[in-house]
């Protein structure tokens, strides 16, 4: 099993996107312009980490 998975992309040239870790669950947010790109935990309104719960492969 991949340990990051994209659930969300938008835009092209300058993609925004959002990543789930499989293990942890946390989701990120991806952007990129040009050619630089960061990738940084996405909060809740209490500043606190998204969470997706994962199923796990057995």
């Amino acid at each position: 099993m991949k340990r990051f998975i994209k659930i969300y992309s938008q835009g092209t040239l300058e993609p925004m996107e959002i990543w789930v870790d499989t293990e942890t669950g946390v989701n990120y947010v991806f952007h990129k312009c040009a050619n630089a790109g960061g990738m940084t935990p996405l909060l809740d309104q209490d500043g606190k980490p998204v969470v997706t719960l994962v199923k796990q492969e057995l």
